[in-house]
């Protein structure tokens, strides 16, 4: 190319060559699709990681607000008060009979009631009428005394009958509730034929068999019976805790009051067991959970980066002759290197555009066949694609380093 003349006559200088973003952008677009099938099989990697990373996080997301729901549902809402042991002799009798009353007038209290272990003096339970004479039809159960409120503190489940009222304690009748695993040592899985039952030498009626509870595990295998019943026919001195269910946000509120309701002289006395933070229980939880999924879809993601990798170094392999003449006809080694990166580029970000929809479609298939409600962070789907491109730009370094090293007449050799 004409420059210039120094006097003597013109002289010619190679100016440096130069190739515009289009028509890089072209030429890359052309190499990944001339081998369409190669490319689709590349760009297959890159979409399975980025697909992974999203499904994996936005799953992992969606799991972890169910948690959080269930912990706030349960965990969040149970408050028990109890006496402290160690106040004194009389402290096992702090708690008044009508505590779960005074409880449930708190706002934010959706249930109280009081429980308490029952001294039968060694009494066996035994059912009638003996079917089975050869079997053992007498058991050692504990019996547990109950206000009517606390089925619903702990959130009792009935797989037959029902429970009993105030009525029934103010009474003092003789009825009792089984749970599950009392009512199958007893052989008495539904009251239809009005069972009953001996404790020592009384009888009782059975007027419920609960399937289930949510908290109080003890109750699963014990005889129920009124707190006005025990006081009457064992001579129950005091109850023994305060069960409370409350509302969502209410727990820390509820067990600060509580002992307050129950004696505003000295709510010292009482020893009061509350759920943890649930902001910090939340953010356990999902730290927990995002670290074990983004560590999966991570490792899924470099399977994409070295698939990558290893394509465009085979492509630099077989086009060996092309990047000879290309640099015999004046283009730099930036410019062969500029190239491969932009089609590893664009290869890692179409796979990140295929990845995202697809993570973001799995994330909300397995949300709705599980009845959940899927949690999706929307930046992660729009920087999905910005990754895909990184990623592939980074596994097209060291091919396009290597095809920038080539010399122009050792490639045209190599090529013919």
């Amino acid at each position: 190319m004409l420059s210039g003349s120094d006097g003597c006559g013109p002289t010619t200088t190679l100016l440096p060559t130069r190739i515009s973003l289009r028509d890089l952008g072209g030429e890359s677009v052309a190499a990944c699709l001339a081998r369409p099938a190669r490319a689709a099989l590349t760009i297959l990697g890159t979409v399975l990681g980025i697909a992974a990373l999203i499904a994996t996080i936005g799953v992992s997301k969606t799991a972890g607000g169910q948690i959080v729901a269930r912990f706030d549902a349960l965990a969040a809402t149970d408050v028990s008060v109890t006496p402290r042991v160690a106040a004194g002799p009389v402290v096992s009798r702090v708690i008044p009979w009508d505590a779960a009353t005074r409880i449930e007038r708190l706002a934010g209290v959706v249930a109280a009631g009081t429980l308490a272990d029952v001294d039968v003096k060694g009494a066996l339970v035994r059912s009638v009428p003996l079917n089975d004479p050869s079997g053992q039809s007498t058991f050692q159960l504990p019996v547990k005394a109950v206000s009517p409120g606390l089925f619903a503190a702990v959130r009792a489940r009935l797989a037959s009958g029902r429970v009993f009222d105030d009525g029934h304690s103010a009474r003092a009748d003789r009825v009792a509730v089984l749970g599950p695993a009392a009512a199958e040592r007893l052989n008495l899985a539904s009251v239809n034929q009005q069972p009953a039952i001996f404790i020592g030498e009384h009888l009782y009626l059975i007027i419920g068999v609960l399937s289930d509870v949510a908290r109080q595990a003890d109750m699963l295998g014990a005889v129920i019976i009124p707190e006005g019943t025990a006081r009457f026919e064992f001579g129950l001195v005091a109850t023994g805790s305060v069960q409370i269910d409350t509302a969502v946000g209410a727990a820390r509120l509820i067990a600060h009051q509580a002992p307050i309701a129950l004696n505003p002289d000295n709510p010292a006395l009482f020893r009061v067991a509350q759920p943890p933070d649930a902001q910090s229980a939340r953010n356990a939880v999902k730290n927990d959970l995002n670290a074990l999924f983004i560590i999966l879809g991570a490792v899924s993601l470099l399977v994409g980066a070295l698939g990558i990798a290893n394509v465009t170094l085979v492509s630099v392999l077989e086009r060996v002759g092309e990047i000879g003449l290309r640099r015999a006809l004046g283009a730099g080694r930036r410019h062969i290197a500029a190239q491969f990166l932009t089609e590893s580029a664009l290869m890692g970000l179409f796979g990140g555009i295929l990845g995202a929809s697809l993570g973001t479609v799995t994330t909300v298939i397995v949300a709705v066949s599980r009845g959940w409600t899927a949690i999706i962070d929307p930046t992660i789907p729009l920087l999905a694609p910005l990754v895909g491109g990184f990623i592939g730009l980074l596994s097209g370094l060291y091919p396009s380093w290597r095809a920038a090293r080539m010399q122009p007449v050792e490639a045209l050799r190599a090529g013919t």
